[in-house]
């Protein structure tokens, strides 16, 4: 991460999924990242998202090491108390519906709304998080995969709210939303053969050079793991 200065400070929110432990193990490595921190719900301190004042302890506590130069959100689930994406209308369920919300948009949005602030202010920074392309309105067309779709499409609106609001005061701030690829883990296993994902590493290789070449501006950049864009 050049474009961040000679030493940096990473937080990696979700680090014990398999994108979040590659984020986490990149930083390490990296001779420039003069700390990472890894957020998980095993962690100390953890968090969850279904729980706000757990964000907010957690952020707290985490305000010792700030300011962080780059916040790499990599939270969301597919398959949610047992249940996958539902593919037809008469699978939509209320409850579920609510829960893919809950998981990858109202959580994510406050992990937004608390660790936003921890950001250097004086010099770029970058908040990230893991969208999917499947969250694209314009790109939908195949359907299916109703709550995941549309909680991800949320999440993108608040990404990009957040983005516009913040430039405000903090100019040198980026937002990016990022689509990872098909990344081999426990959740693409049910619906992709291994041969057919990318290594978390790699994706994580991809979108470190990909947020590395973004500019601040006023409002969220979406993108792939080649730095390619993605219509909202």
């Amino acid at each position: 991460m050049n474009s961040l200065g000679a030493q940096y400070k990473a937080l990696v929110i979700g680090s014990s999924g398999a994108i979040g432990a590659a984020f986490l193990t990149a930083f390490k490595k990296d001779p420039n990242c003069s700390l990472v921190v890894g957020l998980s719900r095993t962690t100390m301190p953890g968090f969850s998202l279904e729980s706000e004042a757990s964000i907010s302890d957690s952020a707290n506590l985490l305000a010792l090491n700030a300011p962080f130069h780059l916040i790499v959100d990599a939270t969301g689930a597919l398959i949610i108390d047992g249940q996958g994406p539902e593919k037809q209308l008469a699978r939509l369920d209320p409850l579920q519906l609510s829960r893919a919300f809950e998981i990858n948009t109202i959580g994510p949005s406050l992990l937004i709304k608390h660790f936003v602030p921890l950001l250097d202010t004086d010099n770029r920074a970058i908040y990230a998080k893991l969208s999917a392309r499947v969250g694209s309105i314009s790109d939908n067309k195949k359907g299916g995969w109703y709550g995941y779709r549309s909680s991800k499409a949320a999440l993108n609106m608040i990404l990009q709210t957040a983005a516009i609001e913040c430039s405000r005061s903090n100019p040198t701030l980026v937002f990016a939303a990022l689509q990872p690829g098909t990344v081999a883990s426990k959740l693409s296993a049910k619906f992709v053969s291994p041969e057919h994902c990318l290594p978390a590493d790699e994706a994580v290789q991809g979108l470190m050079q990909a947020l590395d070449d973004l500019v601040a501006k006023s409002g969220a950049y979406f993108i792939d793991y080649q730095g390619q864009a993605i219509d909202w």
